[in-house]
């Protein structure tokens, strides 16, 4: 499994690891391609693999008694999840969906830790990562206590153009993801109803446009402004 050994050997946590050694945990990986809006698993399911996205976009998300969603992070090519489970035994603590079609490799939890075991500096990487996500998810409910809605909007707008951003001739921004409004609204853990307003708001002050559900920041100076 050529293909598979290389994009591991691309991960950032595996970067040391022995080429031969990382070639008998490829060809114990599985492929596998989700299709657009396809849930790789609900939360509270039982957990016994990790995910390493080869290709494509998937959020990770937290479902409530409503029926509506709190967006915990949306990952990319290169990132990976599912590896909470793999530690502690305990079910899945989010919901995994795709956002277009998604190519991942799926490492069951015996493989995993049997490869842990030789390279604990893999184990030490992991964590990092990690707990940079603990961070960003603090974070997160820090901007709820204690940003309005604008700040809130406006800094996930630069995050988001931070990690996904695409330069456009004329020096703005395009943020490379289709996202509704309601998709917004659940990364801020606001309604609909106020991110749009808001998003008319920055539009008519030419931070920002909007085009078949992709937003490209015009003025992120301005943006940045709006936080504190």
């Amino acid at each position: 499994m050529p293909h598979e050994e290389n994009f591991l050997a691309s991960i950032p946590f595996f970067a040391s690891t022995d080429p031969d050694e990382l070639k008998e945990l490829a060809v114990r990986v599985k492929r596998r391609v989700y299709k657009h809006g396809e849930t790789i698993y609900h939360k509270d399911d039982a957990g016994s693999t990790m995910y390493l996205i080869v290709d494509g976009t998937v959020k990770v998300s937290v479902p409530s008694e409503s029926g509506t969603e709190m967006i915990l992070a949306i990952l990319c090519k290169g990132d990976f999840f599912g590896e909470l489970s793999l530690f502690d035994g305990k079910p899945r603590s989010a919901t995994v969906t795709s956002v277009g079609p998604a190519d991942v490799l799926i490492i069951y939890r015996d493989d995993f830790i049997d490869f842990l075991k030789k390279h604990p500096m893999v184990a030490v990487n992991v964590i990092a990562t990690l707990s940079q996500r603990i961070r960003l998810t603090d974070a997160l409910v820090e901007d709820v206590v204690f940003l309005d809605i604008p700040a809130r909007l406006a800094k996930k707008l630069l995050e988001l153009s931070n990690s996904y951003g695409k330069q456009k001739p004329d020096g703005s921004i395009e943020i490379d993801l289709r996202l509704t409004q309601q998709d917004i609204a659940n990364m801020l853990g606001t309604t609909r109803e106020s991110v749009n307003r808001q998003l008319v708001a920055f539009q008519e002050r030419n931070y920002i446009a909007i085009d078949r559900q992709r937003i490209t920041l015009i003025k992120p100076d301005e943006l940045a402004k709006r936080i504190y």
